[in-house]
């Protein structure tokens, strides 16, 4: 019998490690077949994709309702497809929304279910919990802490590190980021992340800028570097940042390196490594800049409408924790500072960036902590996900 897995990922950082997973598989099942939904990482291994990655790759509440035909169209038919010709097991990677009721139903039809990152029940929508009992036969996570919810739910679980503690070096070098980047050694510099969404470019681009503008202003030499994530986010920003000037203010994008055949990582990381503190949007860029141990300080600010709604989904006014950037999440205390809604002003980013770039003994506390919390993310994740997968068609 032919070993069938089916995957479905829609990010970029779920297609790489799905990739790796299956060259993982290879080594211990040969002429496996693997399809489902997957990008250009996933296509360099042999991969079926159904349909292509950037379908399910949208943003936002508005964008998921604008989408949902075409979404659920796409369910509908891989579903249908996978219920005549069953997979030997399917591994869902994030994507909660699209991922958890196909693997409902799946589940149903007595096809083992893998869901790889948890989402965020911790912070909000506990009661999911009941859907992913129903939809999950093993989760695996990425944070120590999850694995005990899980499994005090009755819920099988495997801890199998973050794949961004093995990706990031343990010891970074901001020398040679800024030989990379053409920036002086001696500069004090800081890096903008006003996030990937083009919502959080438009609510957070103008207060980074501002913040910045009155950075500038007390010191005239400091220097600033803006990554964006693609060229149509660098054309939103650059669009306000035509309204919010800033002196020694440099934007740069994938295109402006595209003579550097040697470009192996996301530009936003030469950036937090060169940089000497960091002012960004809450997500995951949070825990890459904590695994290059840098000073940081987090913003979020979003719509009274998407605030709303967020509310109305999950059933909760705020969060169930007191943090929302995984630092502070990890540490379960505020290692660095958080500035959210009608909190985040241009004048108390600046106040908490100048803090965390003047106090030494903080960055110090910085550098101990997050190396810490590098080294328990810092486990073999494709090779541990690919033994429990392995491990459950053994059993089953």
């Amino acid at each position: 019998m032919t070993l069938r897995i089916g995957i479905v990922t829609g990010e970029p950082s779920g297609d790489l490690l799905a990739k790796q997973i299956v060259s993982g598989l290879n080594n211990y099942f040969e002429n496996a077949i693997y399809e489902g939904i997957g990008g250009i990482e996933l296509a360099s291994v042999e991969f079926n994709s159904l349909y292509p990655m950037d379908s399910l790759s949208v943003f936002g509440y508005v964008d998921a309702i604008l989408d949902f035909p075409k979404i659920f169209g796409i369910y509908r038919n891989i579903r249908k497809r996978w219920l005549i010709d069953k997979p030997s097991i399917f591994l869902g990677i994030d994507l909660p929304d699209f991922n958890l009721r196909l693997e409902r139903d799946l589940k149903k039809n007595n096809i083992p279910t893998i869901h790889f990152v948890s989402p965020s029940i911790w912070a909000w929508r506990y009661d999911r919990l009941r859907m992913i009992r129903e939809a999950v036969s093993h989760m695996l996570v990425v944070f120590p802490f999850e694995k005990k919810i899980y499994m005090r739910e009755g819920i099988p679980a495997t801890y199998v590190g973050h794949p961004l503690a093995q990706s990031i070096p343990l010891k970074s070098s901001k020398k040679l980021a800024r030989e990379f980047l053409d920036i002086d050694q001696n500069i004090q510099l800081i890096s903008i992340l006003p996030g990937s969404r083009s919502s959080e470019i438009r609510n957070l681009a103008p207060l980074f800028l501002q913040t910045a503008q009155i950075l500038n202003k007390i010191h005239p030499q400091m220097y600033f570097i803006v990554p964006m994530a693609n060229e149509l986010r660098r054309k939103e920003f650059e669009e306000i940042l035509s309204y919010y000037p800033v002196s020694n203010l440099k934007c740069f994008s994938r295109r402006d390196f595209l003579n550097y055949k040697n470009l192996q990582k996301p530009i936003s990381w030469y950036a937090m490594e060169a940089s000497d503190a960091v002012l960004l949007a809450s997500g995951t860029a949070t825990l890459e800049a904590a695994l290059f141990k840098k000073p940081m300080v987090i913003s979020y600010v979003v719509s009274p409408l998407v605030r709303h709604i967020m509310s109305w989904h999950s059933g909760q006014k705020e969060p169930y924790l007191p943090w929302i950037g995984l630092p502070n999440i990890l540490s379960g205390c505020f290692v660095v500072p958080e500035f959210l809604q009608e909190k985040a002003t241009p004048k108390s980013l600046a106040e908490a960036l100048l803090n965390v770039l003047i106090d030494e003994g903080y960055k110090e506390y910085i550098v101990k902590t997050f190396t810490k919390m590098h080294l328990e993310l810092m486990l073999d994740t494709p090779k541990l996900v690919a033994e429990t997968i392995i491990d459950i068609l053994d059993n089953g």
